[in-house]
């Protein structure tokens, strides 16, 4: 392909379950631009959902430029006249639009096509990593390129500067409270914060219970829109609660560092809930068959932590465990160290857009 130093990237993304999807995208998308000097287009078919993390972003625009990164919004006429770029990425699967895919199929040096996957700790993932796929046209190939917990996958989405910008913030008690501040939250003396992202069916009321009893007083944050009702029919005594609307990506990745404890949901919130070198609880998302589940067990046995995380993961995601081992993980000293150490192994990986990058020169 004959790949220059700085190539033309596009990047479709669908808004699967409103932030997931376009949160990695949109990560991924702004660090190949900053750190790595590519044009970058990001295809979107929901630009509401996508301003809730991005205020910048238009809804009603059909090509905006935001932080380096072309934004188009994903619909049939956007691709009457396609140009191919230098690389296609069909983020998660997404089925790229048949007008796209007639171009890469007419053009006289096709475009280097991949597919980025879900993140998974499974072990197979290792095997299929980066492996091709023939298009029935023969023509052309698409290669799968899967994030990971190992040297042998992608890594995970991780700006150069994020370990030095929060070890400085984790480490400076009056940035963390002005920035907290800043959010109007100003936990009690000697109270603990805590995040809460998750997905409608988690256990919420029991959580809310157990630290409200707690002798340690707990402040709780938790975005606009979750978990609205259990927090409508809760009562507390001592918990405090703060309900924020969605901030930005870099704000909610400070709101991880600043909190003693994470609940996370989904794909970005759990990554950079293990950035942000924190115990954290991970609420992964539903699928058929319990399918997630095997998934959540695949990751927890490359985490770690102890039988109490994982019983307490267990009763998070409703498939029993114990309701008492969340209480107990929430006060774990152990947990914190254990935290950083991981964080610090994953970083031995390399981050997914270096990673990516240089698969793309290799195949060039």
């Amino acid at each position: 392909m004959g790949m220059k130093a700085r190539f033309s990237l596009d990047l479709f993304c669908r808004v699967v379950d409103n932030y997931g999807d376009i949160g990695v995208c949109w990560r991924l998308a702004r660090q190949l631009v900053r750190e790595h000097q590519l044009a970058v287009t990001l295809w979107v078919d929901d630009l509401a959902s996508f301003q809730r993390l991005c205020a910048q972003v238009d809804p009603a625009a059909a090509c905006q430029q935001i932080e380096g990164v072309a934004v188009r919004h994903w619909n049939g006429a956007a691709f009457a006249a396609y140009v191919c770029p230098d690389v296609v990425i069909e983020a998660f699967a997404c089925d790229l639009p048949e007008a796209v895919l007639a171009a890469m199929l007419a053009a006289p040096r096709p475009p280097l096509w991949l597919n980025l996957e879900y993140l998974s700790a499974e072990a197979w993932v290792e095997d299929c990593h980066a492996l091709p796929s023939l298009h029935p046209s023969g023509k052309l190939r698409k290669y799968f390129f899967f994030p990971g917990f190992s040297a042998r996958t992608g890594g995970l989405l991780c700006e150069r500067s994020l370990s030095a910008r929060r070890n400085a913030f984790q480490n400076d008690g009056a940035a963390r409270a002005d920035f907290l501040a800043g959010l109007g939250i100003r936990p009690a003396p000697g109270a603990h914060l805590a995040t809460l992202f998750c997905y409608p069916s988690a256990p919420v009321g029991a959580m809310l219970r157990r630290l409200d009893a707690s002798a340690t007083p707990w402040h709780l944050v938790v975005p606009e829109g979750v978990a609205t009702a259990a927090l409508a029919d809760f009562a507390p005594q001592r918990l405090a609660i703060s309900v924020l609307p969605f901030v930005a990506q870099h704000e909610y990745d400070r709101l991880l560092w600043a909190a003693d404890f994470n609940f996370v949901r989904g794909e970005d919130s759990f990554v950079r809930a293990q950035w942000a070198a924190r115990p954290f609880v991970w609420q992964i998302y539903p699928q058929e068959e319990g399918v997630h589940l095997v998934k959540l067990a695949a990751f927890l046995a490359r985490y770690g932590g102890g039988s109490d995380l994982v019983a307490a993961s267990a009763f998070w995601n409703g498939d029993g465990g114990d309701a008492d081992a969340l209480g107990r993980c929430m006060h774990a000293p152990e947990l914190q160290q254990h935290a950083k150490d991981w964080a610090e192994s994953l970083a031995k990986n390399g981050d997914l857009a270096s990673n990516l990058v240089e698969f793309i020169g290799k195949m060039g």
